[in-house]
């Protein structure tokens, strides 16, 4: 038996993974992710389970790797990258890591915003390189904080803006009633609504067809002039060009992101470099302690659905296969 391991920080935590990991008995192949379908393509056919992350398992890929390929247990939450509705038709489960690492995630929002509105990353440097640059910032307390999407991520989030003084103005298609009036959390009517109330934008909605490049330059023109957008959800919610545009001419005031839509970025990617724009490499949930929880459930998900077990989270409604192992 052989299992196909891509996720980096899973190889690259410590953690009683691991361990978990050789009780299957397999073999396991590892490569450094994410892939792209090309690699894909290249490597698969010979493996009874991929634990992945954000690797492009297509539909090309999941017919490249039958009939031997029996699981797919995602490391992590979002499950865009996969074809979800072929491997169900397939008949191969798809598990995931729900509710390991809101906190990591809310923490990396907040690391982001602080760093925008203190003009953290410009003194920092100019200080690094000798130059004793003094900028004034902006405080968050008392800021309105507009949040879409208010599942565990967001919610995190809410919680940790109210205890910085910030009022809260939310959107979910699922509106958590008790949760935001425990939390003082106002409701708005729509996306545009909420982008015409708040000096911060925060994004934490899943990737759909439908909100593919929800902020561009239409949304972004109903934003308040100046206001800081914070992308920890995934870098197709934002259209590049326009996010770029909106920083240049200063309609944007911040753009701070975890989140691509080219991970890695090409060297001519238009936010490198931009104005008043924090990126980093994709690594908000990225923490020894998130890493550990994550790492622990994927890979409990994998054993269960080997021995022929309901996984611990599954996305799609298949049974489990017959059992690898004991």
């Amino acid at each position: 038996m052989k299992i196909l391991l891509t996720t980096t920080s899973y190889q690259d935590c410590p953690g009683d993974h691991h361990t978990l990991l050789q009780t299957t008995g397999a073999e396991i192949v590892r490569e450094r992710g994410p892939l792209s379908e090309a690699r894909m393509l290249e490597i698969s056919g010979d493996f009874d389970a991929f634990l992945c992350g954000d690797d492009e398992i297509t539909r090309a890929v999941i017919d490249k790797s039958l009939p031997k390929l029996k699981i797919i247990a995602k490391y992590g939450i979002g499950v865009d990258k996969i074809d979800v509705a072929y491997a169900t038709e397939k008949e191969i489960p798809v598990s995931f890591c729900p509710g390991v690492n809101h906190t990591t995630v809310a923490e990396h929002v907040f690391m982001l915003l602080l760093a925008l509105t203190k003009n953290l990353m410009e003194q920092a440097n100019a200080t690094a390189a000798g130059e004793w640059k003094r900028m004034t910032g902006h405080e968050i307390m008392g800021k309105t904080i507009g949040i879409i999407g208010l599942g565990r991520i967001g919610r995190e989030v809410a919680i940790r803006a109210n205890a910085f003084g910030m009022k809260c103005v939310g959107y979910d298609l699922y509106w958590p009633e008790d949760f935001a009036k425990e939390h003082n959390i106002e409701r708005a009517d729509g996306v545009t609504q909420l982008l015409r109330a708040s000096e911060i934008v925060s994004l934490h909605t899943n990737l759909t067809a439908e909100t593919r490049d929800m902020i561009c330059a239409e949304t972004i023109n109903n934003m308040k002039d100046g206001a800081i957008l914070i992308n920890c959800g995934r870098g197709e919610l934002t259209h590049t060009g326009d996010i770029a545009a909106a920083l240049k001419s200063g309609k944007l005031g911040g753009y701070g992101a975890d989140v691509l839509d080219q991970e890695p970025p090409p060297a001519n990617h238009p936010l490198l470099g931009a104005k008043n724009c924090i990126i980093t490499p994709h690594v908000g949930s990225r923490t020894y302690e998130s890493v550990q929880r994550q790492a622990r459930m994927a890979t409990q998900n994998l054993v269960n659905l080997l021995k022929g077990e309901k996984a611990l989270a599954q996305v799609n409604d298949v049974k489990p296969p017959a059992a690898l192992i004991k």
